[in-house]
């Protein structure tokens, strides 16, 4: 890390350092328009998005985002369905158990909290689906409360603009609360809004890949350029296995075979044995598909579940 960093957490009266005050203008200023952010976007909406936003690029999250509320506007309305409909809905949003812990989080929505998303960290990590960054940002960005939420981006602008390193390293749900918490303003709003500025400054000009430090609002505060952006020999990201010819291409095949089809029993064991060339290959991915509660075998082939 480096040393004698003006200082960049709380402070004055209103716990809002200068560095969170040019993050909070600068996203007010530049910040995408995106629909979650809306003012009166609800909870339901908010907690969708964040499901969605998981791995998946937000141009293909918004037109799915926007069916699915129309959809099912409400926790209700998703419980009533079958988690075989949301799985159809999710179509190419990728990691398609998602659609199930959506289905099965309006469920305990439904049963347990009268049909109105929670606004208490606690009660929505006890939701199915829902882990320890979705229940912050839900009660953060949907009900205003005041908590640090680290996704990604967060980890990695705290990594370069703090303790000046170009990697954040391994993951440390503690280490990178704490991090953040020493950053947040204590002003619910304004820690909301940073909140949502320090992630939207790594997502769009802090990126892993190519950073736009000409341009970043907190470039005169940031300690990675003041050291001359070193190479500090961070665990570099793997590299994601080829999509063709993958098991995970056989599982998407399969799944948008059961989407389109229009016969609400399924398809038969004859049309999935067509999907796919290797029959070893196809039928590990069945297996795992079924395994998963995404696949129903029936008598005369599969279905989405019911």
């Amino acid at each position: 890390m480096t040393t004698n960093a003006p200082p960049i957490g709380p402070s004055g009266a209103s716990g809002t350092s200068d560095y969170a005050r040019s993050l909070i203008e600068w996203f007010e200023d530049s910040a995408r328009d995106l629909p979650w952010r809306a003012p009166g976007f609800g909870a339901w909406g908010i907690l969708v998005s964040e499901f969605m936003l998981q791995q998946t690029p937000v141009a293909r999250v918004i037109p799915r985002l926007e069916e699915w509320l129309a959809r099912w506007p409400t926790p209700e309305a998703l419980a009533a369905d079958s988690p075989g409909e949301a799985v159809r809905a999710w179509q190419s949003l990728g990691y398609p158990r998602r659609a199930l812990w959506l289905h099965a989080c309006a469920v305990a929505i439904t049963e347990r909290h009268a049909g109105i998303v929670p606004s208490d960290v606690a009660a929505l990590r006890a939701l199915p689906g829902i882990g320890d960054y979705t229940s912050r940002a839900v009660a953060v960005f949907a009900y205003g409360h005041r908590h640090p939420v680290v996704d990604t981006n967060t980890r990695r602008v705290i990594a370069r603009s703090v303790e000046g390193r170009d990697d954040a390293g391994p993951p440390s749900a503690r280490r990178d609360l704490e991090a953040m918490e020493r950053l947040l303003p204590h002003d619910e709003h304004d820690g909301r809004r940073f909140n949502a500025a320090i992630m939207e400054l790594g997502a769009v000009v802090c990126t892993a890949r190519r950073p736009d430090c000409d341009i970043c609002p907190v470039r005169s505060l940031c300690a990675w350029r003041r050291a001359g952006f070193p190479d500090t020999g961070g665990p570099k990201k793997k590299v994601q296995k080829r999509f063709e010819g993958s098991d995970r291409q056989v599982r998407g095949l399969v799944l948008a075979l059961l989407r389109t089809s229009e016969a609400t029993q399924g398809v038969s064991t004859g049309a999935v044995d067509a999907v796919w060339h290797d029959s070893v290959q196809l039928e590990r991915a069945v297996d795992g598909l079924v395994r998963d509660g995404l696949l129903a075998r029936t008598p005369d082939g599969f279905a989405l579940p019911s």
